[in-house]
């Protein structure tokens, strides 16, 4: 994953920016098809904004936290994201085609349901 890291009327030290990293290795951790991270760091008066964009396959995933301090606001926004990204995957999984494992537990349930319904209904040979 790519991370473009820019300040706006902050600059960017070395310490900030391992914490960035660091910190959006756990997206990478949860879903490894983040292409590229753009993260914008500012601070207005006393407040510390951080906000985000991510590119994955096929979609944008923006998020933004305000805080006193920057490492809390980098904390908040990367609780964001990691939400948002879980449920973006969640959603790719449960919208595959029929056969995927949700379906297929369905249709496994309801073949055995039908298989002891007849085996009990079945008429004795004696």
């Amino acid at each position: 994953m790519q991370i473009k890291l820019t300040g706006h009327h902050i600059d960017i030290t070395e310490p900030l920016k391992d914490y960035v990293d660091n910190k959006f290795s756990r997206l990478e951790r949860h879903f490894d098809h983040v292409i590229n991270a753009h993260v914008i760091l500012s601070v207005e008066k006393v407040r510390q904004k951080a906000e985000a964009t991510l590119l994955i396959n096929g979609a944008n995933v923006f998020a933004d936290a305000t805080h006193e301090d920057m490492y809390a606001a980098i904390d908040g926004l990367i609780d964001k994201l990691d939400r948002q990204v879980i449920k973006y995957k969640e959603k790719r999984q449960n919208h595959r085609a029929p056969g995927s494992k949700a379906a297929s537990a369905e249709l496994a349930a309801a073949t055995e349901e039908a298989s002891a319904t007849t085996a009990t209904d079945a008429p004795d040979d004696d």
